[in-house]
């Protein structure tokens, strides 16, 4: 029996465009053809993963267990007197006045 993609179809209405050389574009061409893939699905998905990546990043950090240490101790102090913040964690929201 043969196996059959399913392509799950999301709507598009936002339009990026880009410049390009004639190099970069044969490139992702190939890339892509050899993904079985059009250019802008290559190009779109190839961007969300880098784009996730990167904010995945900012996120999560490895330590080694010495840095792990000195890291868990920092978050373990008690925090420095800060009158300024001590004054915003005590005013009321603006949507519970």
């Amino acid at each position: 029996m043969p196996i059959t993609k399913t392509k799950v179809k999301t709507e598009r209405g936002e339009t990026i465009n880009l410049r390009a050389s004639q190099r970069q574009k044969l490139l992702i061409d190939r890339a892509a053809e050899a993904l079985g893939r059009s250019r802008s699905d290559f190009m779109l998905d190839t961007a969300c993963r880098e784009a996730e990546s990167i904010l995945l990043d900012r996120r999560y950090f490895f330590l080694s267990q010495d840095e792990f240490k000195k890291f868990a101790a920092m978050l373990d102090r008690p925090p420095r007197d800060n009158p300024k913040l001590r004054r915003l964690l005590q005013t009321i929201a603006p949507w519970d006045r």
